[in-house]
């Protein structure tokens, strides 16, 4: 699925525009490429957007790559983690 956006949107203003994107979109999660995603990572680390970023990426379980900081494991974990917590807060009311 393609997203679009207009020019005055986050994604805009995202650090990672002066980046290769390639650096975004690691072929796997591996040791070989473990230093490709730490210098995505610094990228996010270092942006002013990374909590749009994520949010967005949180949102659409379908984007691929390192966004607000996070691989798709690392969103898929989180994901899970809120769903757990949801689950408890609801058996608990």
């Amino acid at each position: 699925m393609a997203y679009t956006w207009r020019g005055e949107d986050w994604r805009s203003r995202g650090a990672c525009l002066s980046a290769d994107p390639d650096l975004f979109f690691p072929i796997s999660l591996t040791e070989a490429s473990a230093g490709q995603v730490s210098r995505a990572k610094a990228y996010c680390a270092r942006c002013s957007v990374r909590s749009e970023c994520i949010r967005f990426a949180l949102d659409h379980p379908d984007v691929q790559g390192v966004w607000g900081g996070m691989t798709d494991n690392e969103r898929k974990n989180l994901r899970r983690a809120r769903n757990r917590s949801a689950a408890r807060a609801r058996r608990a009311a």
